[in-house]
Protein backbone atom coordinates (compact mmCIF):
# COMPACT_ATOMS: atom_id res chain seq x y z
CA UNK A 1 0.00 0.00 0.00
CA UNK A 2 1.52 3.35 -0.86
CA UNK A 3 1.57 6.33 1.24
CA UNK A 4 1.65 9.89 0.43
CA UNK A 5 2.09 10.90 3.92
CA UNK A 6 5.78 11.24 4.83
CA UNK A 7 6.46 9.64 8.23
CA UNK A 8 9.44 8.44 10.28
CA UNK A 9 8.64 5.05 10.20
CA UNK A 10 6.12 3.01 8.32
CA UNK A 11 4.84 -0.32 9.03
CA UNK A 12 4.95 -3.47 7.10
CA UNK A 13 3.06 -3.33 3.96
CA UNK A 14 2.84 0.09 3.81
CA UNK A 15 5.30 2.35 1.09
CA UNK A 16 6.76 5.55 1.59
CA UNK A 17 6.56 8.14 -1.10
CA UNK A 18 9.39 7.19 -4.13
CA UNK A 19 12.71 8.69 -2.48
CA UNK A 20 11.36 9.80 0.96
CA UNK A 21 13.80 8.18 3.45
CA UNK A 22 12.54 7.67 6.90
CA UNK A 23 14.24 7.91 10.01
CA UNK A 24 13.69 4.50 11.20
CA UNK A 25 12.87 1.09 9.98
CA UNK A 26 11.98 -2.53 11.12
CA UNK A 27 14.58 -4.81 11.09
CA UNK A 28 14.82 -8.51 11.91
CA UNK A 29 18.19 -8.51 13.79
CA UNK A 30 20.69 -10.64 15.42
CA UNK A 31 22.11 -9.12 19.12
CA UNK A 32 25.09 -11.16 21.18
CA UNK A 33 23.06 -11.62 24.20
CA UNK A 34 20.31 -13.65 22.12
CA UNK A 35 23.03 -15.58 20.24
CA UNK A 36 22.06 -19.54 19.89
CA UNK A 37 19.53 -21.34 17.67
CA UNK A 38 18.04 -19.38 14.97
CA UNK A 39 14.33 -19.26 15.59
CA UNK A 40 14.92 -17.34 18.98
CA UNK A 41 18.21 -15.56 17.68
CA UNK A 42 16.61 -13.15 15.41
CA UNK A 43 14.12 -10.26 16.44
CA UNK A 44 12.15 -7.69 15.23
CA UNK A 45 13.22 -4.34 16.54
CA UNK A 46 13.32 -0.54 14.94
CA UNK A 47 16.51 0.69 14.18
CA UNK A 48 17.83 3.73 12.32
CA UNK A 49 17.99 4.22 8.70
CA UNK A 50 21.54 3.77 7.36
CA UNK A 51 22.62 7.10 5.39
CA UNK A 52 24.43 6.02 1.85
CA UNK A 53 27.60 7.81 1.37
CA UNK A 54 30.03 7.51 -2.05
CA UNK A 55 29.30 5.01 -4.10
CA UNK A 56 26.84 3.59 -2.03
CA UNK A 57 22.71 3.09 -2.44
CA UNK A 58 20.07 3.14 -0.04
CA UNK A 59 17.60 0.45 -1.04
CA UNK A 60 13.79 -0.36 -0.33
CA UNK A 61 14.17 -4.05 0.27
CA UNK A 62 10.70 -6.00 -1.21
CA UNK A 63 12.03 -9.56 -0.53
CA UNK A 64 15.33 -11.44 0.62
CA UNK A 65 17.04 -14.78 0.89
CA UNK A 66 17.97 -17.14 2.91
CA UNK A 67 21.75 -18.41 3.26
CA UNK A 68 23.34 -20.65 5.42
CA UNK A 69 25.74 -17.58 6.60
CA UNK A 70 23.24 -16.29 8.36
CA UNK A 71 22.64 -19.18 10.55
CA UNK A 72 26.13 -19.31 11.32
CA UNK A 73 25.76 -14.97 12.52
CA UNK A 74 22.46 -16.57 14.85
CA UNK A 75 24.77 -18.98 16.60
CA UNK A 76 27.68 -16.86 16.76
CA UNK A 77 30.08 -19.40 15.58
CA UNK A 78 32.33 -19.72 14.14
CA UNK A 79 32.57 -16.37 14.04
CA UNK A 80 30.86 -13.37 16.46
CA UNK A 81 30.20 -10.82 13.20
CA UNK A 82 29.02 -8.35 15.25
CA UNK A 83 32.22 -8.29 17.35
CA UNK A 84 34.52 -8.42 13.95
CA UNK A 85 33.35 -5.90 12.73
CA UNK A 86 33.44 -3.89 16.21
CA UNK A 87 36.98 -4.45 15.94
CA UNK A 88 37.16 -2.76 12.54
CA UNK A 89 35.76 0.06 14.21
CA UNK A 90 32.27 -0.16 13.82
CA UNK A 91 29.46 1.18 16.26
CA UNK A 92 26.48 -1.07 15.98
CA UNK A 93 25.70 -3.26 18.60
CA UNK A 94 23.53 -5.60 16.50
CA UNK A 95 23.69 -7.88 12.92
CA UNK A 96 20.94 -7.25 10.02
CA UNK A 97 22.16 -10.51 8.05
CA UNK A 98 20.65 -11.11 4.75
CA UNK A 99 22.89 -11.38 2.01
CA UNK A 100 20.19 -11.75 -1.11
CA UNK A 101 17.85 -9.25 -2.07
CA UNK A 102 15.33 -7.82 -4.73
CA UNK A 103 14.14 -3.98 -3.98
CA UNK A 104 13.61 -0.50 -5.39
CA UNK A 105 16.64 2.13 -5.56
CA UNK A 106 15.55 4.18 -2.67
CA UNK A 107 18.34 6.92 -2.09
CA UNK A 108 22.01 7.32 -4.13
CA UNK A 109 24.82 8.63 -2.82
CA UNK A 110 27.62 10.53 -4.59
CA UNK A 111 29.25 9.09 -7.92
CA UNK A 112 26.50 6.40 -8.30
CA UNK A 113 25.92 6.64 -11.88
CA UNK A 114 24.95 3.23 -12.68
CA UNK A 115 21.12 3.16 -10.78
CA UNK A 116 18.92 5.81 -10.25
CA UNK A 117 16.38 6.35 -7.77
CA UNK A 118 13.06 4.04 -9.09
CA UNK A 119 15.28 1.46 -10.25
CA UNK A 120 14.44 -2.48 -10.05
CA UNK A 121 17.60 -3.94 -8.55
CA UNK A 122 18.74 -7.43 -7.33
CA UNK A 123 21.85 -6.96 -4.91
CA UNK A 124 24.71 -9.53 -5.19
CA UNK A 125 26.56 -10.22 -1.82
CA UNK A 126 30.15 -9.22 -2.68
CA UNK A 127 31.85 -5.89 -1.06
CA UNK A 128 35.10 -4.33 -1.88
CA UNK A 129 36.73 -1.24 -2.11
CA UNK A 130 37.23 -0.13 -5.92
CA UNK A 131 40.07 2.78 -4.40
CA UNK A 132 42.19 -0.53 -3.02
CA UNK A 133 45.66 -0.67 -4.54
CA UNK A 134 45.17 -4.19 -5.63
CA UNK A 135 41.87 -3.46 -7.14
CA UNK A 136 42.77 -0.21 -8.90
CA UNK A 137 45.54 -2.14 -10.67
CA UNK A 138 43.54 -4.27 -11.81
CA UNK A 139 42.93 -7.34 -9.54
CA UNK A 140 40.41 -10.02 -8.68
CA UNK A 141 38.16 -8.30 -6.18
CA UNK A 142 37.61 -11.50 -4.51
CA UNK A 143 41.22 -11.67 -4.19
CA UNK A 144 41.59 -8.46 -2.25
CA UNK A 145 41.49 -8.36 1.01
CA UNK A 146 38.74 -5.51 1.36
CA UNK A 147 36.52 -8.06 -0.10
CA UNK A 148 33.75 -8.50 2.36
CA UNK A 149 30.59 -10.47 2.54
CA UNK A 150 27.29 -8.38 2.74
CA UNK A 151 24.84 -9.17 5.25
CA UNK A 152 27.38 -11.25 7.14
CA UNK A 153 30.61 -10.00 7.41
CA UNK A 154 29.13 -6.33 6.32
CA UNK A 155 26.11 -4.97 8.66
CA UNK A 156 22.59 -3.72 7.20
CA UNK A 157 22.07 -6.58 4.93
CA UNK A 158 18.58 -7.63 3.20
CA UNK A 159 16.63 -8.49 6.45
CA UNK A 160 15.02 -4.77 7.07
CA UNK A 161 12.91 -2.85 5.25
CA UNK A 162 15.62 -0.64 3.97
CA UNK A 163 19.72 -2.36 3.05
CA UNK A 164 22.45 -0.01 2.12
CA UNK A 165 24.64 -1.69 -0.80
CA UNK A 166 27.63 -0.49 -2.72
CA UNK A 167 26.70 0.57 -6.58
CA UNK A 168 28.54 -2.56 -8.16
CA UNK A 169 26.38 -5.06 -6.13
CA UNK A 170 23.85 -3.76 -8.01
CA UNK A 171 22.08 -5.64 -10.73
CA UNK A 172 19.08 -4.77 -13.14
CA UNK A 173 16.31 -7.23 -11.53
CA UNK A 174 14.49 -10.29 -14.22
CA UNK A 175 11.18 -9.11 -15.43
CA UNK A 176 9.62 -12.10 -15.29
CA UNK A 177 10.54 -12.38 -11.99
CA UNK A 178 8.31 -12.08 -8.87
CA UNK A 179 9.75 -10.28 -6.00
CA UNK A 180 10.47 -13.27 -3.93
CA UNK A 181 11.81 -15.00 -6.96
CA UNK A 182 14.06 -12.64 -7.39
CA UNK A 183 15.54 -12.12 -3.79
CA UNK A 184 16.30 -16.25 -3.95
CA UNK A 185 19.20 -16.84 -6.70
CA UNK A 186 21.90 -14.93 -6.55
CA UNK A 187 23.96 -15.19 -3.68
CA UNK A 188 24.48 -19.58 -4.63
CA UNK A 189 23.83 -18.88 -8.61
CA UNK A 190 26.73 -16.42 -8.67
CA UNK A 191 29.15 -18.29 -6.23
CA UNK A 192 27.98 -21.62 -8.72
CA UNK A 193 29.08 -19.75 -11.96
CA UNK A 194 32.27 -18.88 -10.36
CA UNK A 195 33.00 -22.41 -9.58
CA UNK A 196 31.79 -23.86 -12.71
CA UNK A 197 33.09 -21.06 -15.44
CA UNK A 198 35.56 -19.15 -13.36
CA UNK A 199 39.19 -21.49 -13.73
CA UNK A 200 40.21 -21.67 -16.80
CA UNK A 201 40.88 -24.36 -18.42
CA UNK A 202 38.61 -26.11 -15.97
CA UNK A 203 35.22 -24.79 -17.45
CA UNK A 204 32.10 -26.41 -18.32
CA UNK A 205 32.06 -26.82 -21.99
CA UNK A 206 30.30 -29.30 -24.11
CA UNK A 207 30.09 -32.86 -22.89
CA UNK A 208 31.69 -32.65 -19.82
CA UNK A 209 30.56 -34.67 -16.92
CA UNK A 210 30.39 -33.00 -13.48
CA UNK A 211 29.49 -34.04 -10.63
CA UNK A 212 27.84 -32.02 -8.43
CA UNK A 213 27.19 -32.30 -4.25
CA UNK A 214 23.68 -31.67 -2.87
CA UNK A 215 22.07 -31.46 -6.11
CA UNK A 216 18.56 -30.25 -4.29
CA UNK A 217 20.30 -27.66 -2.02
CA UNK A 218 20.67 -23.85 -3.59
CA UNK A 219 23.79 -24.27 -4.82
CA UNK A 220 23.28 -27.56 -6.48
CA UNK A 221 20.00 -26.33 -8.04
CA UNK A 222 22.19 -23.66 -9.61
CA UNK A 223 24.72 -25.86 -10.81
CA UNK A 224 23.16 -28.52 -12.18
CA UNK A 225 21.25 -25.44 -14.55
CA UNK A 226 24.48 -24.14 -15.55
CA UNK A 227 26.19 -27.12 -16.23
CA UNK A 228 22.82 -28.22 -18.53
CA UNK A 229 22.96 -24.35 -20.49
CA UNK A 230 26.47 -24.90 -20.99
CA UNK A 231 26.45 -28.84 -22.45
CA UNK A 232 27.74 -30.56 -19.60
CA UNK A 233 26.44 -33.51 -18.63
CA UNK A 234 25.42 -33.03 -14.08
CA UNK A 235 24.94 -35.57 -12.62
CA UNK A 236 23.58 -35.09 -9.17
CA UNK A 237 24.07 -36.40 -5.55
CA UNK A 238 21.67 -36.16 -2.74
CA UNK A 239 20.53 -37.62 0.45
CA UNK A 240 17.18 -39.08 -0.13
CA UNK A 241 15.08 -40.68 -3.32
CA UNK A 242 12.51 -38.14 -2.67
CA UNK A 243 14.84 -35.88 -4.39
CA UNK A 244 15.71 -37.41 -7.54
CA UNK A 245 13.04 -36.17 -9.44
CA UNK A 246 13.50 -32.65 -8.48
CA UNK A 247 16.97 -33.02 -9.66
CA UNK A 248 16.50 -34.78 -12.90
CA UNK A 249 13.75 -31.63 -13.48
CA UNK A 250 16.27 -29.15 -13.38
CA UNK A 251 18.31 -31.40 -16.00
CA UNK A 252 20.93 -34.09 -13.97
CA UNK A 253 21.16 -36.77 -16.43
CA UNK A 254 21.51 -39.01 -13.29
CA UNK A 255 20.66 -38.84 -9.10
CA UNK A 256 23.62 -40.85 -6.89
CA UNK A 257 22.07 -40.82 -3.41
CA UNK A 258 24.79 -40.72 -0.45
CA UNK A 259 22.96 -43.07 1.74
CA UNK A 260 23.90 -45.82 -0.11
CA UNK A 261 27.38 -45.34 0.90
CA UNK A 262 29.31 -45.18 4.15
CA UNK A 263 32.92 -44.60 3.36
CA UNK A 264 32.25 -41.04 4.16
CA UNK A 265 34.43 -39.11 6.53
CA UNK A 266 37.78 -38.16 7.12
CA UNK A 267 40.75 -40.64 4.67
CA UNK A 268 41.85 -43.22 7.04
CA UNK A 269 45.75 -43.92 7.55
CA UNK A 270 47.12 -44.75 3.91
CA UNK A 271 49.49 -47.46 6.82
CA UNK A 272 46.35 -49.18 7.45
CA UNK A 273 45.72 -51.69 4.94
CA UNK A 274 42.08 -52.88 6.37
CA UNK A 275 40.87 -49.43 6.76
CA UNK A 276 42.14 -47.69 3.60
CA UNK A 277 41.07 -50.95 1.27
CA UNK A 278 37.63 -50.37 2.65
CA UNK A 279 37.87 -46.65 1.96
CA UNK A 280 38.67 -47.49 -1.31
CA UNK A 281 36.16 -50.00 -1.97
CA UNK A 282 33.42 -47.54 -1.02
CA UNK A 283 35.56 -44.78 -3.13
CA UNK A 284 35.14 -47.49 -6.11
CA UNK A 285 31.28 -48.22 -5.63
CA UNK A 286 30.45 -44.72 -5.73
CA UNK A 287 32.02 -44.24 -9.06
CA UNK A 288 30.76 -47.53 -10.93
CA UNK A 289 27.35 -45.58 -9.59
CA UNK A 290 28.89 -42.52 -11.29
CA UNK A 291 28.96 -44.80 -14.31
CA UNK A 292 25.87 -45.76 -14.17
CA UNK A 293 23.90 -42.79 -13.75
CA UNK A 294 26.56 -40.88 -16.47
CA UNK A 295 25.77 -44.52 -19.22
CA UNK A 296 29.61 -44.67 -19.85
CA UNK A 297 32.65 -45.15 -18.01
CA UNK A 298 33.83 -41.68 -17.98
CA UNK A 299 35.12 -39.76 -14.78
CA UNK A 300 34.22 -35.96 -14.40
CA UNK A 301 36.00 -33.40 -15.82
CA UNK A 302 34.76 -31.16 -12.51
CA UNK A 303 33.38 -32.14 -9.11
CA UNK A 304 31.70 -29.32 -7.70
CA UNK A 305 31.85 -29.54 -3.92
CA UNK A 306 30.98 -27.62 -0.89
CA UNK A 307 30.43 -30.65 1.88
CA UNK A 308 34.34 -30.36 2.32
CA UNK A 309 35.07 -33.27 4.69
CA UNK A 310 32.92 -35.85 4.45
CA UNK A 311 33.44 -35.69 0.35
CA UNK A 312 37.07 -34.41 -0.24
CA UNK A 313 38.45 -37.73 -0.35
CA UNK A 314 36.38 -39.39 -2.73
CA UNK A 315 36.13 -36.15 -4.84
CA UNK A 316 39.73 -36.36 -5.31
CA UNK A 317 39.83 -39.93 -6.04
CA UNK A 318 37.01 -39.64 -8.93
CA UNK A 319 37.43 -36.43 -10.61
CA UNK A 320 39.23 -36.91 -13.84
CA UNK A 321 43.35 -37.22 -14.86
CA UNK A 322 43.74 -33.49 -15.59
CA UNK A 323 40.76 -32.77 -13.58
CA UNK A 324 39.50 -29.76 -10.99
CA UNK A 325 37.67 -30.37 -7.74
CA UNK A 326 36.24 -26.79 -7.16
CA UNK A 327 35.20 -25.82 -3.37
CA UNK A 328 33.03 -23.03 -1.68
CA UNK A 329 32.41 -24.37 1.45
CA UNK A 330 33.14 -26.95 4.30
CA UNK A 331 29.35 -27.79 5.74
CA UNK A 332 30.67 -30.91 6.76
CA UNK A 333 34.04 -29.61 8.26
CA UNK A 334 36.71 -27.69 7.59
CA UNK A 335 39.42 -31.11 8.21
CA UNK A 336 39.10 -32.15 4.57
CA UNK A 337 42.20 -35.34 3.81
CA UNK A 338 44.04 -35.26 0.74
CA UNK A 339 45.83 -38.36 -0.79
CA UNK A 340 48.51 -36.37 -2.61
CA UNK A 341 49.25 -39.21 -4.79
CA UNK A 342 46.33 -38.34 -6.88
CA UNK A 343 47.00 -34.93 -6.95
CA UNK A 344 50.46 -34.98 -8.38
CA UNK A 345 50.72 -38.10 -10.41
CA UNK A 346 47.15 -37.87 -12.38
CA UNK A 347 47.89 -34.05 -11.92
CA UNK A 348 44.51 -32.85 -10.12
CA UNK A 349 43.18 -29.50 -9.56
CA UNK A 350 42.16 -28.87 -5.67
CA UNK A 351 40.44 -25.19 -6.11
CA UNK A 352 38.86 -22.78 -3.54
CA UNK A 353 36.60 -20.57 -4.83
CA UNK A 354 34.67 -17.63 -3.09
CA UNK A 355 31.70 -15.73 -4.62
CA UNK A 356 32.16 -13.83 -7.53
CA UNK A 357 33.21 -10.72 -9.43
CA UNK A 358 30.84 -8.01 -10.69
CA UNK A 359 31.54 -9.56 -14.11
CA UNK A 360 30.35 -13.01 -13.30
CA UNK A 361 27.22 -11.50 -11.12
CA UNK A 362 26.19 -10.14 -14.31
CA UNK A 363 26.87 -13.05 -16.69
CA UNK A 364 24.82 -14.86 -14.13
CA UNK A 365 22.10 -12.41 -14.18
CA UNK A 366 21.78 -12.50 -17.96
CA UNK A 367 21.19 -16.31 -17.75
CA UNK A 368 18.49 -16.00 -15.08
CA UNK A 369 16.76 -13.48 -17.47
CA UNK A 370 17.54 -14.91 -20.56
CA UNK A 371 15.29 -18.00 -18.83
CA UNK A 372 18.59 -20.45 -18.90
CA UNK A 373 18.44 -20.80 -14.75
CA UNK A 374 15.61 -20.53 -12.65
CA UNK A 375 15.87 -19.43 -9.34
CA UNK A 376 13.94 -22.67 -7.79
CA UNK A 377 11.85 -20.81 -5.26
CA UNK A 378 10.62 -23.54 -2.84
CA UNK A 379 9.25 -22.07 -0.49
CA UNK A 380 8.05 -18.39 0.85
CA UNK A 381 7.87 -16.86 4.72
CA UNK A 382 6.55 -13.57 5.90
CA UNK A 383 9.09 -10.85 7.57
CA UNK A 384 8.14 -13.00 11.47
CA UNK A 385 9.74 -16.20 9.89
CA UNK A 386 13.42 -14.93 9.44
CA UNK A 387 14.40 -17.16 12.58
CA UNK A 388 12.59 -19.77 11.38
CA UNK A 389 13.60 -20.19 7.43
CA UNK A 390 16.82 -20.34 9.45
CA UNK A 391 16.05 -23.02 11.59
CA UNK A 392 14.80 -25.00 9.04
CA UNK A 393 18.04 -24.69 6.80
CA UNK A 394 20.07 -25.87 10.60
CA UNK A 395 17.87 -28.47 10.85
CA UNK A 396 18.35 -29.57 7.12
CA UNK A 397 14.47 -29.41 6.95
CA UNK A 398 14.72 -27.36 4.40
CA UNK A 399 12.95 -28.09 1.33
CA UNK A 400 14.89 -28.79 -2.17
CA UNK A 401 16.08 -25.23 -3.83
CA UNK A 402 15.87 -21.60 -1.84
CA UNK A 403 13.80 -19.79 0.20
CA UNK A 404 12.84 -16.26 0.58
CA UNK A 405 11.23 -13.65 3.27
CA UNK A 406 8.90 -11.22 2.26
CA UNK A 407 9.51 -7.66 3.50
CA UNK A 408 7.81 -4.80 1.56
CA UNK A 409 6.54 -7.06 -1.39
CA UNK A 410 2.52 -8.04 -1.00
CA UNK A 411 2.14 -10.65 1.12
CA UNK A 412 -0.24 -12.33 -1.75
CA UNK A 413 -0.12 -16.47 -1.74
CA UNK A 414 2.68 -17.03 0.61
CA UNK A 415 3.85 -19.47 2.25
CA UNK A 416 3.13 -19.07 6.08
CA UNK A 417 5.82 -21.20 8.50
CA UNK A 418 4.07 -24.48 10.09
Amino acid sequence: MASTEEKDLYELGETPPLGHVPKQMYASLIRQERFGEPRSAFAIEVVDVPTPGPKQALVWVMAAGVNYNNVWAALGRPVDVIAARQRRGATEDFHIGGSDASGIVWAVGDEVTNVKVGDEVVISCGMWDEDAPDIAAGGDPAYSPTYKIWGYEENYGSFAQFTLANRLQLHTKPKQLTWEAAAAYMLVGATAYRQLLGWPPHVVEEGDPVLIWGGAGGLGSMAIQITKARGGIPIAVVSHPDKYEFCLQLGAKGVINRKDFEHWGRLPDVDDADAFGKWMQGARAFGQKFWDALGERRSPKIVFEHPGEATIPTSIFMVDNGGMVVICAGTSGYNADVDLRYLWMRQKRLQGSHFATRDQCEAFNDMVARGEVDPVLSRTFPFTGVGDAHQLMRENQHPPGNMSILVNAPRVGMTEVP
